[in-house]
């Protein structure tokens, strides 16, 4: 594919076909228009089998809004859709509809309140709200799912990852294994999800943080092959980067002749007043390694150096290789704590990829249309309760208890105003009935999550990565432990205001009606 046929695959026809037709028969009924509010939201929680996600990490926002920034049709777009034909060989797209979108086609008139990025966010609630004329709200569907969907995923998986490693330096190395360029939407991601740093050089110093890395086997087989063995290939490496030399000791036998190996080039490399990096260990049983590795790192007085695991890594894994540490340290005379303290976790293809849960299920659903100087609600009916999504305009609410601790997500009504003074009774999203009420005692603090990101075709406010790592850190803080447990976490309410249950259900009534008139 040419360079120039590429950029148009990134650009305003990032998107697919039933947006442009649905924006041309808006266009053709006189409705293109007319003011739209779309919703994002997404209905379960990543489920790796095994293991469960209990909450989500917001990201893509950033990435999504410098794409509307940039993004418009122009005549490379318009040329392809002008040759487009139906099944009768007439134009697919006439030639008004495309001279619209040729003037028109932007997203400059769309306004978008979002949960800002690196924030915790929770099924069924309202985490990106769109505003504008139809025709273009319509053809950002697309795009936004594309950027939300992916990263939330990954930055998830990132959070789960760092939390498993109990504060310890974890690494995304999964830039091999990831979606062709896409894997730069992932490092990001895992970035926001709290990953300390990445391999991935360029989009490493895009934001800002210096890339990490060891060395391959390929280093150590060189050396072999020319006949100067594992010690010289190290001892080249470390004289190379004396102070950052971290040594990959399993190409042969990880402790008759890695890890002995790298102690001979660290005392040399101290004996020149450097301080070693450590060793990395990518294969085998690492926990058992790691124990047996420490053993003798501490026997020869380099008890101070990291130990670098990789090798199929992810939260319950890690998790697993903490507990058999525990377990089992103190036999080999090894303080499980000092061990751990100074473990960092490499982790690549089950986090770049999310294994065990491919993609998450967000949606894009329309909920209010203009109508006579107001507003109508509007609503999706499905025989799946958990499939209608929540109408109208909102805000979004997040109820903290008398611990400081998020106790609950409330989707109210435009306006309306959660009062922690007075109480609230608030409702299951999609069981009708299933309420429960929070006194004035039990509501310490009410905050609103959805803040205005996009206006008049510019982000705001302007934020940083750091901004997004912070929103983590501080929520995750502020979650109950049984919410982000790593196997069955509780499950956190995202509930509806008296307000907005009545109207879901006197929607979902009414179209009942309709359906049987």
């Amino acid at each position: 594919m040419k360079p120039a046929e590429r950029q148009r695959t990134e650009g305003a026809l990032f998107t697919d076909q039933y947006q442009l037709t649905m924006a041309q028969l808006y266009f053709e009924q006189g409705l293109h228009e007319r003011q739209a509010q779309f919703d994002y939201t997404f209905r379960t929680y990543p489920d790796y089998g095994r293991h469960q996600a209990g909450y989500c990490v917001l990201s893509g926002l950033e990435w999504l809004l410098d794409w509307m920034q940039q993004t418009r049709f122009v005549a490379a777009d318009i040329d392809p859709l002008r040759k487009q034909r139906a099944a009768s060989g007439a134009p697919l797209f006439d030639a008004g509809f495309l001279e619209w979108l040729e003037a028109h086609g932007h997203f400059g008139a769309l306004t978008m309140d979002a949960v800002p990025e690196g924030r915790v966010v929770h099924a069924y609630a309202p985490v990106v709200t769109v505003t504008g004329p139809l025709a273009m709200a319509q053809i950002l569907e697309t795009s936004l799912l594309n950027h939300l969907n992916y990263q939330t995923l990954i930055a998830t998986k990132a959070s789960r990852v760092v939390e498993s490693a109990r504060d310890g330096k974890v690494l995304e190395f999964g830039m091999r294994r990831g979606p062709a360029s896409g894997t730069n939407a992932g490092t990001y991601a895992a970035l926001v999800g709290g990953v300390d740093f990445s391999s991935n050089v360029g989009l490493s110093h895009a934001v800002g943080l210096p890339p990490r890395g060891t060395h391959a086997h390929s280093m150590v087989q060189v050396f072999m092959a020319l006949g100067l063995g594992e010690l010289e290939a190290f001892r080249a490496f470390a004289a190379r980067y004396p102070d950052d030399a971290i040594l990959l000791v399993d190409t042969i036998d990880t402790l008759q002749s890695g890890v002995p190996n790298a102690i001979t080039v660290f005392d040399e490399l101290r004996s020149r007043g450097h301080v070693p990096g450590g060793i990395r260990l990518d294969s085998g049983d690492l926990a058992y390694l790691a124990i047996r590795s420490a053993q003798m790192l501490n026997a020869a007085g380099h008890g101070d150096v990291s130990i670098v695991l990789s090798s199929n890594l992810d939260e319950l894994a890690i998790w697993q290789i903490l507990s058999q540490i525990e377990q089992e340290a103190a036999r080999y005379d090894v303080d499980p704590d000092a061990l751990i303290a100074r473990l960092v976790y490499g982790v690549g293809t089950r986090l770049v990829s999310s294994q065990g849960h491919a993609a998450l299920d967000g949606v894009y659903k329309l909920v209010a249309v203009a109508e006579d100087g107001g507003w109508a609600p509007a609503i999706k009916i499905s025989e799946t309760r958990e499939k209608i999504p929540i109408p109208g305009r909102k805000q979004l609410w997040r109820v903290y208890d008398r611990r400081g601790y998020a106790t609950a997500d409330a989707v109210a009504c435009e306006g309306e105003v959660i009062d922690g003074a007075a109480g609230a009774t608030l409702h299951h999203p999609y069981r009708t009935g299933v309420r429960r009420w929070l006194g004035p005692g039990e509501m310490a603090e009410v905050e609103p999550l959805l803040q205005r990101v996009w206006r008049s075709g510019r982000t705001l406010p302007e934020r940083s990565i750091e901004h997004a790592r912070e929103w983590r850190r501080r929520d995750l803080d502020r979650l109950d432990r049984g919410v982000r447990r790593l196997v069955n976490p509780h499950i956190y309410h995202v509930s509806l205001t008296d307000e907005m249950a009545a109207l879901r259900d006197r929607l979902i009534a009414a179209t009942a009606g309709d359906a049987v008139s």
